[in-house]
């Protein structure tokens, strides 16, 4: 989980296969603080949603080294290799790259680090995609049959999103996540925070939406019982999400997703979210000091009203991930504990931490940049679990010692019984969900290597789906709700 496949130099390779594309999602080093499950939840949808605007007469296949499958397939070479080029794993998509186009593969590098450090990107690749990927595939290999391959393509997010079409899920392993089912109905994000990768100098997306029936239809298609959205944040227009959860109600299947806290200013929003079978929520708090996020520009309610926001979530029988920042200018040594308490205070039932990073060419970057506080350019070490900056009330050591200890606190046999649910009809399932996810790294690489993440997690989201439809049963039979008969653990968030 911490070494990528090894790239023989000297293995023998197939003939180049004209018109046949593979997509490549290289390898990342796995942090040994979180758990390595949370790598094999959901199926990124970057590559198959633009993969879906292949032409017909293309073959295209789709390769994640995170599978523990080994290295991307040679025996017949791809006449158009495409891979995602993310900060902390450019060194493995260069590899990549390198060892495909010295065999005659043309290479197509894109990702968010292509926008933000092109000319380091550059010398890699044939071509380099930045921006809309989907508006992009097409045009790229329409150009390399007429042999006119250009070294740039450029699109913006500004086109309509409904008119995308659905991601290719047919390229996926089915086997290897807990569900091939991630959903996108929003792109964009109404927050501009200064540490987010949203905030990168170049990068516009302006917020868009498509229409909840055609998310009902993805969902219904793919026949999971489970679904993750991975927008940025499902709740920023509280309408259209009304709208998303009347589509998704008539389903009877269950879901999650990243929203804001400030969601929790509609109590009737979250009643319906609860009708439409969501159980659980990630939220990112950031911090429980005003001051930080007031520095990192988060539009967010005060942070001495975060408990009852989560209570009445909870209330609704939907479960809270929080995500955590770690380093913030105003944060010192106590911050560690002081969240760890509030997190067990208010049963969160699960927890993500991240040290704070200034990504290339965001605000906070050139701030850290300006002050003389970056440690280093080593990017594979900007991936939240290092200190690459200077904090004000400590240091980069304290910082990461900090960290790795909040980690095992939350991950520790005594702060998950702290935090197990109230009613006691949830506890057994909840420690199962606690147990599986958090403390279960040895035996996470098994069950990725061997393909049984799918079949060890399925009767865990089932129950959860019985329990939740009984509970929704319930709900519904109510016009107010001032607590639920029973709380709901979700097999996942």
């Amino acid at each position: 989980m911490t070494r990528p496949p090894l790239l023989d130099p000297g293995i023998l390779v197939g003939p180049i296969q004209p018109r046949y594309a593979l997509l490549i999602n290289p390898f990342y080093p796995k942090d040994p603080n979180a758990s390595f499950g949370k790598h094999v939840l959901t199926p990124t949808l970057a590559q198959i949603s633009f993969a879906a605007t292949t032409p017909e007469h293309w073959e295209v296949r789709y390769w994640d080294e995170n599978l523990l499958d080994g290295r991307p397939p040679f025996a017949t070479m791809p006449e158009v290799v495409g891979i995602t080029v993310h900060l902390t794993f450019a060194r493995r998509a260069f590899e990549l790259a390198h060892w495909y186009r010295s065999r005659g593969s043309k290479v197509i590098l894109g990702g968010l680090h292509v926008l933000s450090c092109p000319e380091e990107c550059a010398p890699h690749a044939d071509a380099l995609a930045v921006g809309d990927g989907v508006q992009l595939w097409p045009r790229i290999l329409a150009d390399v049959e007429s042999g006119r391959l250009r070294t740039k393509y450029a699109a913006t997010y500004e086109s309509d999103y409904r008119e995308d079409p659905a991601p290719r899920r047919s390229l996926l392993p089915r086997r290897s996540f807990l569900t091939t089912t991630s959903l996108i109905a929003t792109r964009g994000c109404h927050n501009r925070c200064g540490f987010c990768y949203l905030a990168t100098d170049g990068l516009r997306m302006p917020y868009r939406m498509r229409d909840p029936g055609q998310i009902a239809a993805e969902f219904e298609a793919d026949k999971q019982p489970y679904a993750v959205f991975i927008d940025n944040n499902l709740g920023s227009n509280r309408e259209y999400l009304r709208q998303v959860c009347y589509a998704l109600r008539p389903l009877n299947k269950i879901w999650s997703a990243a929203v804001s806290i400030d969601v929790t200013d509609d109590r009737g929003l979250i009643r319906e979210m609860a009708l439409a079978g969501c159980t659980g929520v990630f939220v990112g708090f950031e911090s429980l000091a005003d001051e930080n996020l007031a520095d990192a520009r988060k539009k967010t309610p005060k942070t001495a009203d975060y408990a009852r926001r989560v209570r009445m979530l909870h209330d609704h029988g939907i479960q809270v991930n929080g995500s955590f920042v770690l380093g913030f200018d105003h944060d010192r040594k106590d911050v560690f504990a002081r969240t760890a308490g509030w997190i067990e205070e208010n049963l969160l039932e699960c927890a993500t931490f991240h040290i704070l990073t200034p990504y290339p060419a965001t605000p906070l970057f050139r701030q850290m940049e300006a002050e003389g506080r970056l440690l280093h350019r080593d990017w594979e070490l900007y991936d939240t679990a290092h200190a690459v900056f200077r904090p004000k009330h400590m240091s980069p050591e304290e910082l990461e010692q900090g960290y790795a200890w909040i980690y095992q606190r939350l991950f520790s046999h005594a702060s998950i019984w702290r935090r197990r649910p109230e009613d006691w009809r949830a506890v057994a399932p909840y420690l199962a969900m606690s147990y599986l996810y958090k403390r279960s790294n040895r035996f996470w690489r098994l069950l990725i290597k061997h393909h049984l993440v799918h079949a060890v997690w399925r009767p865990l989201v089932e129950l959860t789906r019985l329990r939740h439809q009984r509970f929704r049963q319930k709900l519904a039979a109510t016009e107010t709700v001032s607590r639920p008969p029973a709380n709901v653990v979700a097999a996942g968030v």
